[in-house]
């Protein structure tokens, strides 16, 4: 028997694609056009009290999930990938499922956001890699990110994020590339080609085609989430404004621009609503001129809503709204229509495509319509080879990609190269044979670069690792975001006071967004800032072993004042930098 052409991987995508199409119920299209959390535990628990993964798939016939928490191994990864692969095989059309991710290669932990390393290897944060400035070393990394997901079966990356970094209070700033526009792109670019394969590392290992060995990339937050109005994050009520004081809506787009020209095949539409610009004042996933100006740059990808526009949930025990900022007034369902009204391929964080199906047979939406949304996403399956070699992972091969020794040392040597020196003085580096005091440092790591003593008056140096500051937000799922005040609280400065007066010390600022360094300057003997780095990688710097190269990848405010009186959307707008763009000496 001629199997169906959808199956026949001798046929062009388009035909396999248009084939399956034309197979399809509608509540098998409606399924496509959801994509929502799961975890990588059994196939018949939910996240969070979500549906299970079996729901998904068999009840739902939904095919993208997003997955969350890594297994210890890389091995149980790869068996619960092959496993979600079975079942989805078992259904009527056989339909592969695309797991997705967020980043989950470096040091944050915010289920919102992004997840610890795990099994995988560990690398700088987006910043980090921002401050080296090395578009090499970002396409390495993101190499390194493509062949481990591609081990346990992820094949979309809900990463980068391009978001310029205009608005020093911002929670999500760590997870971008600073805030100069044209850098943002210029790595950005290197980013998508090291997840996709399309790049200079690809070329030299003989491939930079897009297909079977790439992850699509899901570019964020279109069209820039930087400009947040008082730097509030528009996960929640309070922060859903975004705001252009200074008229630069414009510059935002640009690296958007860039990562268009690079190939990104994906793109997510923040939840922000504009204020006071030509634009609808509704959130950007259900803002139509929005997404066709994304369509008018050339972008001829899926767009993928932000998570949860459409129903409210619980997080952590706690009421989480719907991020529907401009419209909370509508119902899910009028919801869903303004959104596939927009032009939104897929709806993230939701799983309710029984709207879908009431919506077209209502006659509110044309199935037309839904059927140029599934085509694209059918055919990224079909291109990435997931209904052919591409569906199942090897899992003993897994163990041996995933956590592979050398990329764990290229991710531990992208730390060191991070490490930001502000100041140095006379301390750095630090020289063979010294006594030193540590606090946030694990002493038994130290004992392998100097003599750890137990106080200050014991000590040559002290070496104090500090965390950016923030206002704790709160309970449940808003005490992962650090908003707020970026001034460090007096018991902290007068810590740093106090043993810096009794012994030259060095201070490290591991800086998730900005922070206000005035306080510590007066008494840091040496300053150096992190953007993800572990103590054997900050030491690794510290002494020169592995030279850091690190250069601000934004202004640092001199103060909460200058922050207060800048604009929300201009880069590099507050008052009299204490340290500057591009700041960072050599040792």
């Amino acid at each position: 028997m001629t199997p169906p052409v959808y199956r026949d991987p001798s046929r062009s995508v388009d035909e396999r694609a248009d084939d399956l199409l034309s197979r399809m119920t509608l509540e098998e299209k409606a399924g496509q056009l959801f994509q929502h959390m799961v975890t990588s535990g059994s196939l018949d628990e939910g996240a969070f009290g979500l549906p299970s993964a079996r729901e998904y798939v068999v009840d739902k016939h939904m095919t993208h999930v997003n997955v969350l928490q890594a297994p210890p191994t890389a091995r149980e990864f790869a068996q619960w990938h092959n496993d979600l692969q079975e079942l989805a095989a078992s259904t009527r059309l056989g339909i592969p499922v695309t797991v997705a991710s967020d980043p989950r290669h470096a040091f944050t932990d915010n289920p919102g956001a992004a997840l610890l390393a795990g099994p995988f290897s560990q690398w700088p944060e987006t910043l980090g890699l921002a401050a080296t400035r090395d578009e090499r070393l970002v396409e390495e990394h993101g190499d390194a990110v493509r062949r481990e997901y591609l081990a346990v079966g992820l094949r979309t990356a809900l990463h980068p994020q391009v978001d310029i970094a205009t608005e020093p209070r911002w929670a999500r700033a760590g997870g971008t590339f600073g805030e100069d526009a044209e850098l943002v792109g210029r790595l950005g670019a290197a980013y998508v080609h090291g997840l996709q394969g399309t790049g200079e590392v690809a070329r030299a290992a003989g491939s930079t085609a897009f297909g079977l060995q790439s992850v699509s990339t899901m570019t964020k937050h279109f069209p820039g989430a930087g400009p947040q109005k008082d730097g509030e994050d528009a996960h929640f009520a309070y922060g859903r404004e975004q705001v252009y004081p200074g008229g630069r809506f414009d510059e935002h787009l640009a690296p958007f621009g860039a990562l268009i020209d690079a190939g990104t095949r994906q793109m997510m539409p923040y939840y922000g609503m504009p204020i006071g610009t030509q634009y609808p004042e509704v959130g950007f996933g259900f803002n139509k001129p929005v997404l066709d100006l994304l369509r008018s740059m050339g972008f001829d990808g899926i767009v993928c809503t932000d998570w949860g526009l459409v129903t409210d949930a619980e997080m952590f025990g706690q009421p989480f709204p719907a991020r529907a900022w401009g419209v909370e007034h509508l119902t899910p369902r009028e919801r869903v229509r303004m959104i596939l009204d927009a032009g939104a391929d897929q709806l993230g964080g939701e799983a309710c495509p029984e709207l879908v199906v009431d919506l077209v047979r209502s006659g509110e939406v044309d199935e037309a319509r839904i059927d140029a949304s599934v085509r694209r996403l059918l055919r990224e399956k079909l291109v990435l080879g997931l209904f052919d070699e591409g569906r199942f992972v090897d899992v003993d091969a897994a163990e041996l990609v995933v956590g592979a020794p050398e990329l764990r040392a290229a991710g531990l040597a992208a730390q060191s190269a991070a490490v930001t020196v502000l100041v140095a003085g006379s301390v750095l580096p630090l020289r063979a044979g010294l006594r030193v005091y540590a606090e946030g440092v694990d002493a038994s790591v130290l004992a392998e670069y100097a003599t750890v003593v137990g106080s200050p008056a014991e000590a040559d140096v002290a070496l104090l690792r500090l965390e950016a500051p923030f206002e704790p937000r709160g309970p449940g799922f808003e005490s992962f975001f650090h908003a707020g005040s970026l001034d460090f609280p007096a018991d902290v400065v007068a810590q740093v006071a106090s043993v810096a007066a009794q012994v030259p010390t060095v201070v490290d600022v591991h800086l998730d967004r900005a922070a206000v360094l005035t306080p510590l300057v007066e008494h840091a003997a040496g300053l150096v800032v992190t953007f993800g780095a572990s103590d054997r990688a900050l030491l690794d710097a510290l002494t020169g072993a592995v030279p850091p190269r690190g250069r601000l990848p934004f202004d640092l405010p001199r103060s909460t004042a200058a922050i207060e009186a800048s604009r929300e959307d201009v880069p590099f707008d507050t008052a009299d930098p204490l340290f500057r763009f591009g700041h960072g000496l050599p040792l």
